[in-house]
């Protein structure tokens, strides 16, 4: 795969997790930013989730679930955002953070606010994650009877 792609797909995926007050406030330290246009506003949608049953067998739908996406045109490049949820803001910013990755001029500023502190969020919350969860584990052990 295209390492542009898989960079894209990546910070896309980080925008659409991200929590919508950090990303708020990450996007308000960038400073002005350029016009954009709604190319598809904020609207929100359902989408089929599908599964697998054993994780690698027959596929099935598993539910809907609620979506919001948006769409953004910035200098002639188009930032698309999609986010699980209702958040008309988080769908725009996550479109208007895609649409500025994209643009050589604003890429690494970007990059620096906003991608790398959400990706350092993100790492962080799923470390504590581990360590509660590990903070529960019960080891389960048997001594070998003789038969006497």
């Amino acid at each position: 795969m295209d390492i542009q792609i898989e960079m894209r797909q990546k910070w896309m995926a980080t925008l659409a997790k991200s929590n919508l007050n950090q990303l708020e406030t990450k996007v308000a330290e960038i400073g002005t930013l350029p016009e954009y246009s709604f190319i598809r506003p904020p609207e929100i949608g359902l989408t089929m989730v599908r599964g697998r049953a054993g994780g690698t067998g027959q596929v099935f739908n598993l539910g809907e679930m609620t979506i919001t996406r948006c769409t953004v045109n910035i200098e002639e490049v188009i930032g698309f955002g999609y986010v699980a949820g209702r958040s008309y803001r988080h769908a725009e910013l996550a479109a208007l953070c895609d649409g500025l990755m994209q643009l050589p001029e604003w890429h690494d500023l970007v990059q620096s606010i906003v991608i790398e502190f959400l990706e350092a969020e993100a790492k962080r919350k799923m470390e504590t994650q581990q360590c509660q969860t590990e903070a529960t584990k019960v080891n389960f052990f048997t001594l070998a009877r003789g038969d006497e």
